[in-house]
């Protein structure tokens, strides 16, 4: 457990969110704080049928605003998988590997979810097992640990990895540099790495590249062995 990544959990992320799970020992689901409307958890991009992209997304239950990650449900009274499948249509005469990943992601969602954080825990695992690192992510409010109260917006991470114990580097995205404190990871013997992942363009079969989009979106038009050595691009610092 040398290594740890700590990261809400996304629905279908792009590329450099598998690049962190690939390279990390643990890489912990972070449910326990608000959750936020219009982000990454209930969404993510994929083409569309013309040019540019558009959403794919799960319909939630209403929640008030200081809702916990954790609790949020899913609006089930939808037939979601249904709209989210016609979406990737868009795939079905252009892109190379559309069985195979639609064949993924159909298996994965077949099960009865309440929440999003079992959706997007079990889509995140057969993404991982589809592109050959099989990884099992633990849920931190399912975790029987003794945390801290952070003080401040970096000690979450911290004492979440204080209180895992073995872990010996913290790694997390390129856009929190700003507010970690370095210094007080190395009073507490850890070493804080962020990762910046080079996102390398590929062939999706259109002349404008649309970049940063879903990982399903690489999946279709690369192999599971592509899309894995394409996690293998990034910067360490």
């Amino acid at each position: 457990m040398k290594k740890t990544a700590i990261m809400q959990p996304y629905f279908f992320p792009y590329l450099g969110y598998f690049s962190l799970i690939k390279h990390t020992d643990l890489f912990v689901l972070f449910d326990t704080v608000q959750y936020i409307h219009h982000g990454w958890i209930e969404r993510n991009r994929i083409l569309k049928p013309q040019d540019g992209w558009l959403y794919i997304r799960v319909p939630r239950v209403k929640h008030h605003r200081e809702t916990l990650i954790k609790d949020v449900r899913l609006d089930n009274r939808q037939d979601w998988r249904r709209s989210f499948f016609s979406q990737l249509e868009v795939y079905r005469k252009v892109a190379p590997h559309y069985h195979d990943v639609r064949e993924m992601i159909a298996t994965a969602l077949d099960h009865p979810f309440d929440d999003i954080v079992s959706l997007n825990k079990t889509t995140l695992e057969a993404t991982c097992a589809y592109l050959g690192f099989p990884r099992q992510m633990p849920v931190l409010s399912r975790m029987d640990l003794s945390l801290q109260r952070p003080q401040a917006p970096d000690e979450w991470a911290l004492n979440i990895c204080k209180a895992l114990e073995g872990v010996e580097e913290y790694w997390n995205p390129p856009g929190g540099q700003s507010f970690f404190d370095r210094g007080k990871y190395q009073a507490a013997g850890l070493t804080l790495r962020f990762q910046e992942p080079r996102l390398v363009p590929y062939d999706q079969k259109r002349p404008t590249f649309e970049a940063g989009l879903s990982i399903i979106d690489v999946m279709m038009f690369n192999s599971p062995a592509d899309t894995s050595r394409m996690l293998d691009a990034y910067e360490l610092s």
